[in-house]
């Protein structure tokens, strides 16, 4: 079966279909390396790593490309508070984010172009806009897009017009624009800022628009497959990017098809820097586990915004919890010789029902909620003794496959002794029988060993107590 995927250019599911047959050419919007990132930055690079996981498992060669904007009115800003030098305060956020990608474990991405390292590209395509009409000068300003030349702005989003949760941090406000929308291509730069000499644009800086398209061209040519990023980019950031290279290449689509993800939210409202409601994903993973936080946000559909909440963060640590007490049995258990072919039929099954939800436009929900059935499948049949050699090997080869593809599987941890994990086993089966009181019982003599124990929608969070 294709792998299908909403569009949104076209508003529909449709099948994936690259320019060249098993080749995908991916492009997502990187950091502007002014600050390190947040939870919310961290859930649309975590989305776009599965995504390229996922077309490669799925045969595909694919280059993905995720541009590093590190020459911008925010770092010459921040430079300029603490004296520094704003190119090379760039490199050392980009640096950080780097790592903080690393320790996240998106590994996803072929190279990060730096819009700096592709200055002669950009003036290129400014200059071919300034030749066919697209853009004009306002002196001492710099060379804007006219919008009025481009009749299909807005096609992506549907709109031209600014609304609350877009990225309006990037709104070039010049007093001297022909039309309110209209965008920075080139800014002349001022004092103390860096620059690049041009005989025919005069001295200056890209604007934030332009280097994403230059450097697309560059890599893949005028056209390519797929481009992704966070829902508020849709405008105006990625119509920008249409106007510019569908009115310097003079070809439709730019980009075959459009990923955008849904946001992180706390309270109803986005996770942001501008919001005054951010979690720097540094504090984050202090806190929690690299896959208690990728499970978290590829829990729900990447389209859709998320909550973010302690009690999400508990089930998510309760779900990586149960993976790995199931790995524990697999590698601790010796197998039964009893006949587990109805095990096998599970794990196969499992394995369908993920690949065919991936398939089905990235569901990384609808494949997590397939492998806990197994899971809670898997726990049944090591209590009745029925998991074999096979079922064993076929179980360490799914949890592989998981840890590939989501990075969700821990590569070890410490699990619960095995006297603890009985208590715990007896009291989700109680609860399973409604039997509270034994339940609440079992929660007090768990209590009185040093463990907390917190129901989630995954199965119980069991917690050593600090000692003091």
């Amino acid at each position: 079966m294709p792998i299908h995927l909403y569009n949104s250019l076209t508003r529909n599911v449709e099948p994936l279909t690259p320019r060249t047959e098993g080749v995908i050419q991916m492009f997502v919007c990187g950091p502007t390396v002014f600050d390190f990132i947040h939870v919310g930055n961290a859930r649309t690079f975590t989305i776009f790593d599965v995504v390229a996981k996922w077309l490669r498992y799925r045969g595909y060669e694919v280059t993905y490309l995720q541009n590093i904007t590190d020459i911008d009115d925010k770092i010459i800003r921040r430079a300029g508070e603490q004296g520094r030098d704003p190119l090379e305060y760039a490199r050392e956020y980009e640096q950080y984010y780097r790592d903080d990608m690393q320790a996240l474990g998106n590994t996803a991405v072929t190279q990060y172009p730096r819009a700096t390292d592709h200055i002669e590209q950009v003036k290129a395509q400014v200059k071919t806009l300034i030749a066919k009409g697209n853009a004009y000068l306002i002196e001492g300003d710099g060379w804007y897009y006219d919008l009025t030349t481009f009749p299909d702005y807005g096609k992506l989003s549907g709109r031209t017009g600014l609304q609350a949760d877009d990225a309006v941090s990037r709104i070039d406000d010049a007093e001297k624009k022909r039309n309110t929308g209209d965008f920075a291509l080139w800014k002349l730069s001022k004092p103390g800022e860096p620059t690049w000499d041009d005989a025919e644009l005069g001295a200056g800086r890209p604007g934030w628009h332009i280097e994403d398209t230059a450097i697309t061209q560059h890599y893949f040519g005028p056209q390519y497959d797929l481009h992704g990023g966070a829902m508020d980019l849709k405008f105006p950031h990625h119509e920008a990017e249409i106007a510019q290279q569908e009115a310097a290449s003079g070809l439709v689509p730019f980009v075959r098809h459009w990923m955008h993800a849904g946001f992180l939210q706390i309270d109803q409202k986005r996770m942001g820097k501008s919001m005054g409601n951010m979690l720097g994903l540094r504090e984050a993973l202090k806190r929690w586990s690299p896959e208690t936080l990728r499970f978290f946000l590829l829990s729900g559909h990447y389209r859709a915004p998320l909550d973010f909440s302690e009690a999400s963060l508990d089930a998510a640590q309760a779900a990586v919890q149960r993976i790995t007490e199931l790995l524990t049995k697999v590698h601790a258990l010796p197998p039964s010789q009893k006949d587990d072919s109805a095990l096998m039929h599970i794990i196969t099954e499992t394995r369908r029902a993920v690949e065919d939800a991936m398939d089905n436009d990235f569901n990384t929900a609808a494949a997590f909620g397939a492998v806990f059935a197994l899971i809670s499948a898997a726990n049944k049949a090591f209590t009745e003794n029925r998991v074999g050699t096979e079922a064993s090997a076929a179980l360490k080869a799914f949890f592989e496959f998981l840890s590939e593809q989501f990075g969700i599987v821990p590569a070890g941890g410490a699990p619960l002794s095995a006297d603890i994990q009985s208590l715990v086993d007896e009291r989700q089966l109680a609860r399973e029988q409604k039997d509270f009181a034994t339940a609440d019982q079992l929660r007090d003599e768990l209590a009185k060993l040093g463990y907390t124990v917190d129901d989630t929608a995954y199965g119980p969070l069991v917690k050593e107590k600090i000692k003091s």
